[in-house]
């Protein structure tokens, strides 16, 4: 049966003390509503429509992002979660199959979960909503089973004494036919104490038509919602927690785990090695094998099998590290490729570059890749030797076999197996040290009297 995935994205998050919409704070350094969206992945929905509200013009470029093929909806009254998922039939209009309901500020709905859902679907169910069994059920919607009859959902704000006593509560993801979930929500009201449209309606008004209602159960750390910084920080813990145990699971070794970060697609192979206090962040891969050195950040790269990365190395967007390749301490690459066996070992910039196989860059290198309006590219050659400080001002390319003199600024090109140098002849005026010492001596003292 074909499946759409409707996120409810709209709300400001007003206890976020924030500019951003809530659905756009990064959690494993993804906006939330990329978490929401890829957990519905598990449905391989046809359609994916996102209700975005508050600051729309935000959220838009954030999920097309993700899924260029979404559908984004505009909701220019938040009147609640009935009236948010409401908007979304126009998009649907004529759709066929099923719509499942998540929303965007919910991050931890396993992909499993959802499956399970839309198997409850199948299996004959009219509407599936997601419920929990809360440890302190506190302000959370209460679902109301009657002899093994799921009745209704009550607010909490809005249940009896004997309501309130429930433990079983509301998830808030739903699943049912497109064109009855819509049908349905046409028909409710906003008699309530907050005078919004509640989606959660929707099952006393599919029982009053003589449709079957299910609840599909999950751990409530899934159903984990967030709406202050400080459930950000516990999510992001949390988060981290998974990731690091997940990693672990896979065969990865972990120094101090609890030091090492990750991003929400980080994707480590068996047996790599990573160090005390590393930061991943978005679109990393590191092969099996691979040794990332304390005190690193990577983010946009890939790292080969074997290759070795720090300590304290940076790695931005593009840069890509062949096997064997190394990448030292203090040393940044961007947008380049670190081809099998070279070194970069210490101390240098290598951007827009290529760099040869077994070449070795000394310390001190930059690649002068930014005019002021544009970046060039850097060659380098395989089995090349690059003397340390040396200034490689792009575009250049450096031959196979050939090297460079230490402290040389390199604008030409270098032949194969040539040697470049490029530096000033060393004039030394012996005495003029201790002359020009003693003149700046006295001008400090004048200078120092008059004040």
């Amino acid at each position: 049966m074909a499946t759409a995935l409707i996120v409810l994205a709209a709300g400001q998050g007003t206890r976020m003390n924030s500019d951003l919409p809530k659905v756009l704070h990064p959690l494993g350094g993804v906006p939330l509503v990329v978490h929401a969206m890829a957990s519905g992945s598990a449905v391989s929905p046809e359609k994916t429509v996102v209700i975005a509200g508050h600051k729309a013009e935000l959220v838009e470029p954030a999920v097309l992002a993700y899924d260029p093929d979404a559908t984004i909806v505009r909701q220019t009254e938040q009147l609640g979660t009935g009236h948010a998922v409401l908007q979304a039939a126009g998009a649907l209009d004529g759709f066929d199959g099923d719509a499942i309901v998540v929303f965007g500020d919910t991050p931890f709905v396993s992909p499993e979960t959802i499956a399970k859902m839309a198997k409850a679907r199948t299996d004959g169910s009219d509407i599936v909503m997601l419920g929990f069994q809360a440890a302190d059920p506190g302000r959370y919607g209460r679902m109301v089973v009657r002899d093994g009859q799921f009745e209704r959902i009550v607010e909490a704000k809005d249940a009896s004494p004997e309501e309130l006593a429930i433990t079983l509560c509301n998830g808030g993801l739903v699943a049912a036919d497109a064109a009855t979930l819509f049908d349905l929500l046409k028909t409710i009201g906003n008699d309530n104490a907050s005078g919004e449209y509640y989606l959660t309606d929707i099952i006393a008004a599919g029982r009053d038509r003589g449709l079957s209602a299910s609840v599909v159960t999950c751990d409530e750390a899934e159903t984990l919602g967030i709406n202050t910084r400080a459930e950000l920080a516990r999510a992001e813990a949390l988060f981290q927690t998974r990731k690091r145990a997940e990693a672990l699971e896979n065969g990865v070794t972990l120094i101090a785990p609890d030091t090492v970060f990750f991003a929400f697609d980080t994707v480590i192979g068996r047996d790599a090695v990573i160090e005390p206090n590393v930061v991943f962040g978005p679109d990393v891969t590191v092969e099996s094998g691979a040794t990332i050195r304390a005190f690193s950040h990577l983010e946009g790269c890939h790292v080969s099998r074997d290759a070795i990365v720090g300590p304290y190395a940076r790695l931005r967007p593009g840069a890509e590290l062949a096997e064997g390749a190394k990448v030292g301490n203090f040393v940044e690459v961007k947008n380049a490729m670190i081809h099998e066996g070279a070194k970069v070992n210490h101390l240098s910039y290598i951007g827009d570059a290529s760099i040869g196989a077994r070449s070795n860059i000394g310390a001190g290198t930059i690649t002068c890749n930014y005019d002021g309006f544009m970046k060039h590219h850097t060659e380098i050659g395989e089995g090349a030797f690059i003397g340390s400080n040396t200034m490689l001002v792009a575009p250049v390319t450096v031959g196979n076999e050939a090297m460079t003199a230490t402290g040389s600024v390199i604008n030409k090109t270098v032949p194969d197996g040539a040697l470049a140098l490029a530096r000033a002849r060393q004039e030394t005026k012996p005495g003029m040290a201790r002359k020009l010492f003693e003149k700046l001596k006295a001008a400090k003292a004048k200078r120092d009297k008059g004040a």
